[in-house]
């Protein structure tokens, strides 16, 4: 479907109740906001890189869960949010956390470094994963 399709993404071909709002899937990043600042000083393309690599593999890890489908059908409709963790351990220890509670995710380790850069999940909706992800601010 291209970008100018207007139809609306609607989980598992559900029509919405009148005046229901439409569930919106939205596909959370959380990266490394030291990265950004002494020592390791990356440019802003090299950050852009990892939160694209990370939101590329989830998408990929997970293309025939029908929330991933949902939201692949419209490009133009696409939600991302992209937050920051401080350091590489609050983001390892996110990861944990998602992987204990069965949230789909990816955790970019970059390479040859091997070194946790972003974690991606898969589209889901808010409220569904909004527990473990309140606590990190939109990346600045």
């Amino acid at each position: 479907m291209h970008r100018g399709a207007r139809r609306a993404s609607l989980l598992g071909g559900k029509m919405a109740a009148p005046g229901a709002q439409p569930q919106i899937l939205v596909q959370y990043l959380v990266l490394r906001k030291d990265l950004s600042q002494p020592p390791f000083s990356w440019p802003a393309g090299a950050l852009v890189a990892q939160a694209c690599h990370a939101a590329t593999a989830a998408l990929h890890i997970h293309r025939d869960h029908p929330h991933t489908v949902a939201y692949l059908q419209e490009l133009g409709r696409m939600r991302k949010v992209v937050l920051e963790a401080p350091d590489e351990t609050t983001l390892k220890e996110l990861a944990e956390a998602l992987q204990q509670k069965n949230i789909d995710h990816m955790l970019w380790l970059e390479q040859p470094e091997n070194m946790a850069t972003c974690i991606a999940l898969r589209p889901y909706l808010k409220e569904e994963v909004n527990q473990y992800l309140k606590k990190f601010r939109l990346f600045k």
